[in-house]
């Protein structure tokens, strides 16, 4: 039975069945993450339409909105790992006030993100590598994103306040509501749909840009709506009466902080590779764009389960359960190794399938197919790593991803992709071996640090695990 999220939190009914409760969480997770994936195979295909140069301004889009999108989740993690704790501790004020904490960075990285990409995003595009046509489509698309991105982050963060009270079904039924109304939007506004009457808007990439602007701010005015009206969540918020409190926001920072710094830093890798791809031709920064989103279908579940393991992880923690805690994350982590080798093996088997589906140029099909072939042969060792570092910041620890994700992309990744492009100029393939060796140095790290904290903890607790 659904817990009345009125009254109760649900420790308790995942305290019961630590296994089933992570399939609770991570299932809603899979079906909006699913649905948004599906938005951004739909969305390429669109944008493949007008072409190879319309991909790739996306894709030098795409390190500035993962540095916005990287603070509002990373943030957003040590919400929802401070909210589970503190659940887990039953001390409802404190998760409260963490939720109210919440919306008042929201309010600040929206300031400063709105301001700065309306002042400096042309510049900062050209800086990642952009030019001529490409420089000319990209800020047309970030322009119109960035009016867009309060919206985004307030969205963001209301999530994150859900996750952590183990509520996961309805913002995923938002994000799914708002995929949906951007996928119906994205031909509207995209093409002159001259089949059709010239319907549509004929707006190109700017009118992909605008399709998201809208389907966002529809999310953002159902959050407002049911948790500040409908009073839907577990936790209040009672902002008339907001102080704030250094404790609570050093419980969010010291894991959000460390989580955002990791995704700036895979920000700051995407837009290297960026740079190095484009030495070769735009076709294959287009490619390594639409190869980008179909690993989106291998990592789909391991999300789901890395998510759900945040909550789980928090709320055990918190509540001193530890064998509850050990079972969690010894079920998260063997769930996500062989689900990943599953999807693995289908988008290896259908890659070049999939990349034909976005674009015609052999090129980009080429380029595409070895990515993702490459790829594939590790991402069930990436899966453990990503699923150990939801681990850590539930236990509360954050410094652990962001050192492996610095050794990942700025200590080997990135370094490997340079030298082999502009020292050794090997073939573009050997940058995804670069990937492939930084990747798999994450996993023994993660999965050992994972270990290592975990032993410590059945230590202090006198709990000998089986």
């Amino acid at each position: 039975m659904e817990v009345n999220n009125k009254s109760e939190s649900r420790l308790e009914s995942f305290l019961e069945n630590p296994s089933k409760s992570l399939w609770t969480l991570a299932i809603p997770i899979m079906f909006g993450m699913g649905v948004h994936t599906f938005y951004n195979l739909v969305d390429m295909f669109f944008i493949g339409k007008l072409g190879g140069e319309e991909i790739a301004a996306i894709a030098f889009n795409m390190p500035i909105f993962f540095l916005m999108l990287g603070l509002t989740m990373g943030l957003g993690s040590g919400v929802t790992a401070s909210i589970a704790r503190y659940i887990g501790k039953e001390n409802k004020n404190n998760a409260d006030n963490c939720a109210e904490h919440a919306l008042a960075l929201a309010f600040i990285i929206s300031l400063v993100f709105t301001s700065g990409g309306l002042l400096f995003g042309k510049n900062l595009l050209s800086f990642l590598g952009a030019e001529g046509e490409i420089l000319y489509l990209g800020w047309d698309y970030l322009f119109v994103i960035t009016l867009g991105l309060p919206f985004m982050v307030f969205s963001g963060f209301f999530r994150s306040i859900l996750a952590g009270e183990g509520d996961m079904k309805f913002p995923m039924m938002v994000a799914g509501l708002g995929t949906v109304l951007n996928i119906i939007l994205d031909p509207i506004f995209i093409f002159e749909l001259e089949h059709y009457g010239g319907f549509g808007l004929g707006l190109g990439v700017k009118g992909a840009a605008l399709a998201t602007v809208i389907s966002q701010l529809i999310g953002f005015l159902i959050f407002v709506f049911m948790l500040f009206i409908k009073k839907h969540a577990y936790v209040t918020f009672t902002l008339n009466d907001f102080k704030p409190s250094k404790y609570i926001i050093w419980d969010i920072i010291k894991v959000g902080i460390p989580a955002s710094l990791s995704m700036i830093i895979m920000a700051a890798g995407q837009g290297v590779f960026n740079k190095i791809l484009i030495f070769y031709s735009s076709q294959t920064v287009a490619a390594y764009q639409v190869a980008g989103r179909l690993d989106m279908l291998i990592f789909l579940p391991i999300f789901a389960i890395a998510g759900g393991m945040t909550t789980l992880v928090g709320m055990f923690y918190g509540a001193n359960k530890i064998r509850e805690l050990n079972q969690i994350i010894k079920y998260g982590m063997i769930s996500a190794f062989f689900i990943t080798i599953l999807s693995s093996t289908f988008v290896y088997i259908f890659a070049e399938t999939f990349s034909s589906f976005f674009s015609e140029d052999k090129e980009i099909i080429d380029v595409s197919v070895g990515f993702l072939r490459h790829l594939a042969l590790i991402y069930p060792f990436v899966a453990i790593a990503i699923t150990s570092g939801r681990v850590m910041q539930g236990l509360g620890k954050g410094l652990p991803v962001l050192l492996i994700t610095t050794v990942r992309v700025l200590g080997i990744g990135a370094p490997l992709g340079l030298y082999f492009t502009f020292i050794l100029s090997k073939p573009v393939e050997w940058n995804w071996y670069a990937m492939m060796i930084s990747g798999t140095l994450a996993f023994i790290i993660a999965i050992n640090w994972v270990r290592y904290e975990v032993s410590k903890i059945n230590k202090e607790n006198g709990y000998i695990s089986l």
